[in-house]
């Protein structure tokens, strides 16, 4: 069994860690780039995303401001799209970008896409185990006994659902990018080489959601180790 004050398995916690770190400096660093490339239009995040959404034919979806930077999302509960400060007035290339990529989320829910659905439903699975699992797994690796098995296991379940919900968010966020990137070409909003620009925005943003998703697999990996070095000390 690993000790409380060594546990070689933290070097996976570490990779994950450095890898999400990685992917939220490149995206920060490069929104700021492109944050600074006006469009040819000039039109904002907001007046680019109400064009999108209308052309979708998309009426029942508000888009509202929220504070923050790059806290933009899309709550399908509420049908409100919100655009954070660095995207609702501005007019950068970054900006439309990501308002058009909000508001493939948008399209996705009024279309019924399917990867959208199976994450909406795995979020409260997935919030579940991740507050549950490590706790369950940790007290399994203290009791030891049977019931300490049922308790891992278990565990390790609930982690898994919450790895799965990383991983059915990758074709969603990426799908989101492709539509976003088609309603700017065919609307004529953005420029050939502003798409461009705006197509290494959202590439790196997509890669914080690789990062994550690789992240977790490693957490889940880790978690495995550490069960299975307690099942051959029992």
């Amino acid at each position: 069994m690993y000790g409380f004050y060594y546990d070689p398995t933290y070097i996976l916690v570490l990779i994950g860690v450095v890898i999400c770190m990685m992917a939220s400096s490149n995206v920060n660093r490069t929104f700021n780039r492109y944050s600074r490339v006006w469009s040819h239009t000039g039109l904002t995040g907001r007046e680019a995303a109400e064009k999108i959404l209308r052309a979708n034919g998309i009426y029942d979806v508000q888009v509202q401001h929220v504070s923050g930077n790059l806290t933009d999302h899309y709550d399908p509960g509420n049908k409100v799209l919100r655009l954070s400060d660095a995207t609702y007035q501005s007019a950068s290339v970054a900006a439309i970008g990501v308002a058009a990529h909000e508001c493939g989320h948008a399209v996705q829910h009024a279309t019924g896409y399917m990867p959208l659905k199976i994450r909406g439903a795995l979020v409260p699975v997935a919030n579940f185990g991740s507050a549950l699992a490590w706790p369950l797994i940790l007290i399994g690796l203290l009791i030891g006994g049977n019931s300490s098995v049922v308790l891992i296991n278990f565990g390790i379940l609930l982690f898994s659902a919450a790895v799965l919900f990383q991983l059915v968010t990758l074709p969603v966020e990426w799908n989101a990018s492709s539509r976003a990137l088609r309603a700017l070409e065919t609307s004529g909003m953005l420029y050939e080489e502003e798409i461009h620009d705006t197509r290494k925005v959202l590439r790196a943003a997509a890669l914080t959601y690789v990062a994550s998703a690789a992240s977790a697999i490693l957490q889940l990996l880790r978690i495995l180790i550490i069960s299975g070095g307690r099942r051959r000390d029992d």
